[in-house]
Order: structure tokens, then C-alpha cells, then sequence
């Protein structure tokens, strides 16, 4: 009896921790009207998929596909940055396009994934260009032609994977 103590003890412990980790809520799919705003008709929401796994004895699999809207708004953000950071090229402060475009990477890491998974052309030709224009944006004299036209290149990615 002394030994069936403590490991009817870890037994109710453990499944406490499986009834407490279980989440009890229903994925749903999140729709927005038809055109409400420019701005979430302009950016294509990301998808996310995340497969989880009941505690149930049949294992059942429950798969949820959303749209993120904050991926809408990490698509804005990118857009605004490259937006920032060709204005002040445009203007000749290289200064300030390097501090605009230190900015691009934490909106960048946050849709990289579904960019990679939806468009692996798109994603390759925006990683390319954002190393060209970090590595011009830290030479000496950056060229201000071949910045600008990395920028729109850019843009018109970014842009491009944006949409639904």
C-alpha cells in the first residue's frame, strides 16, 4: 500500500496536467465584411495552420486554418518602412533610410513563413533585395539609383504577396 501511494499520487498529478492543458475552446475561422477598409482589402491575410493533438484515447487531430490580422497590419508595416526608408534616399539622408531600414526585419520575421509557404519566389527575391539594400545602405557612398530601384523592387514583392 505504501508504494501505491505516491504513484496513484504522479497518476492524478499527471492527468490534472492533461485535463489543465486541453484546451476546451472550438477553433473557428475569423471572416471581416466584404471591403470594409482599403487597408484590408490591400493586404492578404496570412495563413496560419496549427495542427494539435487531444488528449483523447484516439488521438484525433483537429486542423484550423485563419486569417491573421495581424498580418495585415505586419504587411502595412513593411510597406511603411520601405515607404520611410525610399523618402529619405530620395532626400539623400542615408543616415536616416538606415535607421528607417533597420526596422524592416521585426515586420519581416513575423510573415516570412507564410510569404515562404505562399509565394517561394516572392519570399526569395524580398530576402535577396532587403541584403542588397542593408549592404548599400551601409557602404560608404551608397548609390542612391541602384537604392531606389532595390526599394521599388521591393515594394512591388511585398505588395504582390500582400494580396489574397
Amino acid at each position: 500500500m505504501n508504494r501505491f501511494n505516491p504513484a496513484l499520487i504522479v497518476a492524478l498529478i499527471s492527468l490534472m496536467a492533461l485535463v489543465g492543458c486541453n484546451n476546451g475552446e472550438q477553433p473557428t475561422a475569423q471572416t471581416s465584411p466584404a471591403g470594409s477598409s482599403i487597408s484590408e482589402t490591400a493586404a492578404s491575410p496570412t495563413l496560419t495552420t496549427s495542427a494539435e493533438t487531444s488528449a483523447s484515447p484516439t488521438g484525433t487531430t483537429n486542423t484550423q486554418t485563419t486569417a491573421t490580422p495581424t498580418a495585415t497590419t505586419e504587411f502595412q508595416g513593411l510597406q511603411g518602412v520601405v515607404t520611410n526608408t525610399k523618402a529619405a534616399v530620395e532626400a539623400g539622408n542615408f543616415t536616416k533610410a538606415k535607421g528607417e531600414f533597420e526596422k524592416f526585419e521585426d515586420f519581416w520575421s513575423k510573415v516570412e513563413d507564410g510569404v515562404k509557404v505562399k509565394s517561394p519566389n516572392a519570399y526569395k527575391e524580398i530576402e535577396d533585395k532587403s541584403d542588397e539594400i542593408k549592404a548599400g545602405l551601409k557602404a560608404s557612398a551608397p548609390n542612391k539609383q541602384k537604392m531606389l530601384t532595390a526599394l521599388e523592387v521591393l515594394q512591388k514583392n511585398i505588395t504582390s504577396v500582400a494580396k489574397p
